[in-house]
């Protein structure tokens, strides 16, 4: 059990063990920081009185004002912190993260967004040597937090600020590219997708009718496979975009599930995640359709699971990704570009595509 604050004996002082010792404080302070300028029998000394008195070594925060750096990296979701553990994209692009900062030998600081007031400050006061920024809104404040700090930054796949890099892929290519493939022989598409804006209202909104998304990836992605679709001289009134307010399974199949039941049923359903697909495969198998004969599916990130599960899908590698995002946030030198690469694999849940 700790014991209670209100007898906590307070931590002893780099003073204290000089006097216990008969050193000066600069002594002591080189037997941990700098050992070779010290005696063996100095550094006894040093020692032995620091453990008799219970003194740990000099305080992390201290160290790390005189070496005018922290030791750490942060990253900033834009997300509630468990979102980092249940999105599989989410922890696969940190995976590459921490790859990078145990390799150099710095810590990982996940700094949450919760959407309240307090994200500026919480940024403000990270202790960190860098930010590493999960893509978020153009609107959200915490992007003009990380940049008035003054330290090194980069954002994944976007928004774009002046003086920081953006490393990710080019989203609207992408979803270009594989929205001929679930399109394919496709009357009534529907786009599976990630929020709009800040405000994560779930929505279906026809093709001509959707808002300016003020997520980029959203914005990207959509843009794509309209292009896609209306690039045959089909119109974008009959391409619809399904609004999930989170990335997940169970999103994609709610949602899914209510489309499958609406007047005009969707015959392909190209989905901004494999978790939103997955989802959607799932609805398809429970109303007793077939996949891709009466519904074709397209997922995104090839996830571990999508290959079981035969999803086509966009493939990427987050990971990857990640380790260049702290890479560069660290000031490390990249030897890659900004603009990753991504490609279409196509398997089972799609109709033969011309192309």
């Amino acid at each position: 059990m700790n014991e209670p604050a209100a007898t906590r004996r307070p931590r002893p002082t780099m003073r204290q063990v000089a006097e216990a010792a008969g050193v000066s404080t600069m002594t002591v302070s080189y037997a941990y920081s700098q050992p070779e300028r010290v005696s063996a029998e100095a550094a006894a000394k040093v020692h032995e009185a620091a453990q008799r008195l219970g003194y740990p070594g000099p305080h992390p925060a201290a160290r790390s004002l005189r070496r005018g750096r922290v030791g750490s990296l942060g990253v900033v979701l834009g997300e509630r912190l468990s979102y980092a553990f249940d999105d599989p994209q989410a922890a696969r692009f940190l995976a590459g993260v921490s790859d990078v900062c145990a390799a150099e030998g710095v810590g990982l600081t996940l700094v949450p967004i919760t959407g309240g007031t307090s994200d500026v400050q919480r940024v403000a006061q990270a202790a960190v040597d860098g930010f590493v920024v999960w893509t978020t809104s153009d609107d959200d404040p915490v992007l003009d937090a990380v940049a008035e700090t003054g330290l090194p930054a980069v954002i994944h796949a976007g928004p774009r600020r002046p003086g920081i890099p953006v490393i990710g892929i080019d989203d609207r290519a992408a979803a270009a590219a594989i929205g001929e493939v679930a399109f394919a022989g496709a009357r009534s598409p529907v786009v599976l997708g990630f929020p709009v804006d800040r405000g994560r209202v779930r929505q279906l909104r026809l093709g001509d009718d959707v808002p300016d998304a003020r997520f980029p990836v959203t914005r990207h992605r959509w843009e794509g496979f309209r292009e896609a679709w209306t690039g045959t001289g089909r119109p974008a009134a009959a391409l619809r975009l399904a609004v999930c307010p989170v990335n997940r399974l169970t999103d994609g199949e709610a949602f899914t599930r209510e489309l499958l039941h609406d007047g005009d049923p969707p015959d392909a359903i190209a989905a901004m995640s494999d978790e939103l697909a997955l989802g959607a495969l799932r609805a398809v198998a429970a109303a007793g359709l077939s996949v891709p004969g009466d519904v074709a599916v397209t997922g995104w990130d090839d996830s571990d699971t999508a290959a079981p599960a035969g999803l086509t899908t966009l493939a990427q590698s987050l990971r990857e990704q990640g380790a260049h995002c702290a890479r560069a946030a660290l000031g490390r030198p990249a030897g890659v570009p900004a603009e990753h690469g991504w490609r279409v694999i196509q398997r089972s849940t799609t109709r033969p595509h011309p192309g």
